[in-house]
């Protein structure tokens, strides 16, 4: 045979062999497909709510010292045990709970259905480690679903993809046991193809149990060295039947789909607001920031870096301005009430709320043609053309606004409707160098308005 000829036909044998390994590399591609305009649509709801509540709530409640205890105490699964033999949210009253997220002003809500210690509140039939099997011996999703759309707000899952409970999810980077050897030792008997069935069914659980739900949080991937990422999960098969089930829920980034189309709705910076409206490739995407009163996520009863009500508000008027949503988390006590500095925000929230929420719902950026002056910030609604002016800093009679003459047609206190004089003064201090000439003055009381945080509503022309 030819030399010629052997090389072409075991360079075809190669090229076969290769073409065979390529088709056998799961496909990074989902079955969803949807236009953007169609995302826009089923995101509506979302966007102009702006102020959700995030719910974290589990056996941590009961050491009250972070929600990562777990972890951070290098527990066992034998020495966390009591947690869940001694778990009775005997004053757990999920209607009280709505009802605080509705007076705060809030339109929807996030609960923690398992969170990374692998209990569930949900009543799943592929685990006895949920509430059912504790002393309370209840499903605590149900009531609380049933309770939150009675006031209006839309529904919200978070499922952790990581369980330190679980017997065949493998010790990884962040796993409480991750220093110890003899337990690492023991990964060769666990089977992450078993835990990942296991997370599908529990997923398929909450997206067929629990009627329409609206928005889902997966928590969280780290791929890389002795991480966890989308090939542990089987995050396409997951989310394509996430999207079946619930063709209009809105899901978070955290799957470890970054780069496949359809595979995340919204990016999710975590206890920080972004300095701009968040970009992937240079083009705005959704967003939501996910804080929480204190430091950490589960009740901690002696943690003391509590915010301010004025600076939770700072927290949401700021987010609005750069086009995000915030999720802000309560963590509830052990006995299933709210804590009282938690109570006492969402109701200092819920008074501001109350009188100044037309400068939150709807709303957005501001145009690039209108900057913020000084100790202001603003947000601006595109369906009514009416832009937001808060005030951090209550001015000495007048309040500058450069850029602004000519625009505005009508200005109000929003808490009281009252009117706000101004004038556009394009020659004001014009003998001085470098003043703008096209400056719209609002015109003040002395006394600063009975509200946390005043806004003008400018009705713009």
């Amino acid at each position: 045979m030819p030399l010629h000829y052997l090389l072409r036909k075991t360079g075809l044998i190669a090229l076969a062999i290769l073409l065979s390994l390529i088709s056998a590399v799961p496909s990074r591609a989902l079955d969803w497909k949807e236009t953007p305009e169609q995302k826009e649509q089923r995101m509506k709801w979302w966007t102009e709510a702006r102020f959700g509540m995030f719910i974290h709530w589990g056996l941590y409640a009961e050491a009250a010292r972070h929600e990562w205890v777990k972890n951070h105490e290098r527990m066992t699964n034998e020495e966390y045990q009591k947690y869940f033999d001694l778990f009775n949210p005997d004053l757990y009253n999920p209607k009280e709970w709505a009802h605080a997220a509705k007076e705060a002003g809030m339109k929807y809500f996030v609960i923690t259905t398992k969170h990374h210690e692998g209990f569930c509140l949900f009543d799943s039939q592929y685990t006895d480690y949920k509430a059912a099997n504790t002393p309370y011996g209840k499903d605590l999703i149900k009531p609380m679903v049933e309770a939150f759309r009675a006031e209006g707000l839309k529904v919200g899952f978070y499922y952790s993809l990581i369980d330190w409970h679980h017997p065949d999810f493998t010790i990884d980077r962040v796993h409480p046991l991750r220093d110890n050897q003899e337990e690492r030792a023991k990964n060769k008997d666990r089977d992450m193809e078993k835990y990942a069935e296991y997370l599908y069914n529990q997923v398929q659980e909450l997206m067929t149990n629990y009627g329409t739900i609206d928005c889902l949080f997966l928590d969280f991937s780290y791929p890389g060295d002795d991480g966890k990422g989308h090939n542990d999960w089987h995050s396409e098969k997951l989310l394509d039947m996430i999207r079946r089930l619930q063709p209009n829920i809105i899901v978070n980034d955290r799957l470890d789909l970054l780069d496949v189309p359809g595979g995340w709705d919204f990016r999710t910076p975590e206890q920080f607001i972004p300095l701009d409206w968040v970009k992937v490739d240079g083009k705005k995407v959704p967003w939501e920031t996910c804080q929480t009163f204190s430091g950490s996520w589960g009740y901690y009863r002696d943690e003391t870096s509590w915010k301010s009500t004025r600076q939770l508000l700072s927290l949401l008027i700021e987010t609005v301005s750069k086009g995000g949503n915030l999720l802000l988390n309560v963590g509830p006590t052990a006995r299933g009430t709210f804590d009282y500095r938690a109570t006492e925000r969402l109701q200092g929230m819920g008074e501001w709320m109350k009188y100044n929420s037309r400068s939150i719902y709807g709303c957005t950026q501001a145009p690039a043609d209108f900057k913020a002056p000084n100790n202001t910030m603003l947000t601006y609604n595109p369906a009514t053309n009416r832009l937001y002016v808060h005030i951090l800093e209550w001015p000495m009679g007048e309040l500058h606004l450069p850029g602004f003459a000519g625009k505005v047609k009508y200005a109000q206190l929003l808490n009281d409707a009252s009117e706000v004089r101004f004038t556009s003064r394009p020659d004001w201090q014009s003998d001085y160098e470098g003043v703008a000439k096209d400056i719209l003055t609002l015109d003040f009381p002395v006394l600063k308005p009975h509200t946390e945080i005043p806004v003008v509503e400018l009705f713009l022309k």
